[in-house]
């Protein structure tokens, strides 16, 4: 596309300065050849004048001389024969014109060029008092008709060449406005065809093909979506077999002894170990869904409200008190919209699963230079060790859990430089802070908890709590 649009805008303008170019230079040749004739025409009618007082060769020679056509030996007279020449035919000057063409111009009586060794001839007759014609003949050397129309030539030429490269400039700038996020979004849809599910384009060039960065933007996170809902079914689904699996090895175990006891407890043991590989295997399948490029991200901000709407009715009626902060403004963040709220619901879902109803909770955003901290804290029992917690990644180190959620929100923030962090909250209970980095960069570890800034973060998280209603 873009060398076509190259070819087409240097064709069309080397038209355009070919169609202007050449009639303008024709007539920049007739213009200096013009010029010339009427230069000749005042210097033959300068001589005028005299031939009409007298035809004495001294005097017209010295009129002839005092002319610059004269001076510069291009300048002749050709007087017939008379009373006043005695009869005989005079001329003064160089001639250079045929006879023909002087018999020529006097029987017309209008001045005519011919051509001449070296250039034209100029003949204009004049009437002499005696009634006869006389001839004056000017020289009009070839390089004076051409004089200044090689130079108004090669400006032409060098403004017709400045037009055509520049068009062709423009057009090169153009195309590549073009064609670039075409191929940004072809080059994405091949990485997202090869599995590279974090490809993403970014929204802009011409309109139409910043809506089509824009649907495949909303593919790519649709995809990405349905792949981590298909995850979380695989890992639902292996779990509910847990249930009737321990049953059945509880039922198998009082089998007695026996041969086919044996097998059956076997046959168990081997489809429970089946069913903690598809778990592990959901669990730990990491698949590349972290959009990448100057289109992607999402708003921090925004995904926390919207996730916080869909927690609150849940909260409003099992009696807790939520609080909300940091998320007035936007905040962008490299992590793709599907990633945060699937992180963020599963720590909320830890939340609401791992506390009595009534517990408050809280949802902080801290926006920093280059990182941004979400912190999620409750008033519950809180976490004996966080950071065996952290190093088992079974989502708190609770009872009956496979460590989904926290590997989540891990893979969220280790993505973008950062990483996740158990603690105590000011509330009582367990805080767990995601660390993400802005713009790929390591980011830097919490400050001491005695700084001032820990401080002031920690008087803020310890306003009263809002129900949210």
């Amino acid at each position: 596309m873009r060398w076509a649009l190259v070819k087409v805008s240097l064709a069309v303008t080397a038209m355009v300065v070919i169609a202007f170019a050449i009639p303008l230079g024709i007539v920049i040749q007739e213009m200096a050849r013009d010029r010339a004739f009427s230069n000749a025409e005042r210097q033959a009618a300068a001589i005028g004048p005299t031939l009409t007082i007298t035809t004495d060769r001294e005097q017209l020679e010295r009129a002839v001389a005092s002319t610059q056509a004269g001076a510069a030996g291009r300048m002749a007279l050709h007087i017939p024969a008379s009373d006043e020449t005695n009869g005989q035919e005079l001329e003064i000057g160089a001639r250079r014109a045929a006879v023909r063409d002087l018999a020529t111009t006097r029987d017309l009586g209008r001045a005519s060029i011919t051509e001449v060794t070296g250039g034209s001839a100029l003949l204009q007759p004049t009437a002499l008092s005696s009634g006869k014609i006389a001839v004056v003949e000017v020289f009009v050397p070839e390089g004076e008709v051409s004089n200044g129309v090689t130079t108004a030539w090669l400006v032409l030429a060098v403004v017709g060449v400045g037009l055509v490269v520049g068009s062709v400039a423009v057009a090169d700038r153009l195309g590549i406005r073009m064609v670039q996020p075409a191929q940004r979004l072809a080059g994405a849809a091949h990485d997202l065809g090869e599995g590279r599910l974090g490809a993403r384009v970014p929204e802009e060039g011409p309109p139409e093909l910043r809506s089509a960065a824009i649907a495949f933007n909303a593919m790519a996170d649709q995809v990405v979506q349905l792949l981590a809902n298909e995850r979380e079914l695989a890992a639902d689904l292996s779990h509910r077999l847990r249930t009737p699996l321990t049953v059945l090895r509880l039922n198998a175990a009082s089998l007695g002894d026996g041969p086919a006891a044996d097998q059956t407890r076997a046959a168990v043991e081997q489809l429970e170990r089946e069913v903690d590989t598809i778990i592990r295997t959901a669990r730990e399948a990491k698949p590349q869904t972290q959009a990448a490029g100057p289109g992607a991200g999402c708003d921090v901000s925004q995904v926390v409200r919207e996730r916080m709407g869909f927690w609150s009715a849940l909260a409003e009626d099992e009696g807790r008190k939520v609080r909300l902060a940091g998320v007035e403004r936007p905040v962008r963040i490299p992590v793709a919209r599907p990633e945060l709220a699937a992180a963020l619901d599963a720590l909320l879902g830890n939340v609401f699963r791992h506390t009595p109803e009534g517990t408050a909770f809280s949802v902080d955003v801290h926006n920093g230079d280059d990182a941004v901290i979400v912190l999620v804290s409750d008033a519950g029992p809180g976490i004996a060790d966080p950071e065996a917690a952290m190093a088992r990644g079974n989502s708190g180190g609770r009872d009956g859990s496979t460590g989904l959620g926290l590997d989540i929100v891990r893979r969220v923030a280790e993505s973008t430089g950062g990483d996740v962090r158990i603690g105590h909250s000011v509330l009582g209970g367990t805080e767990v802070r995601i660390w993400i980095g802005l713009g790929g960069r390591t980011i830097a570890r919490p400050v001491r908890r005695g700084s001032r800034a820990v401080r002031r973060k920690r008087k803020e998280r310890s306003q009263p709590l809002r129900a949210n209603h």
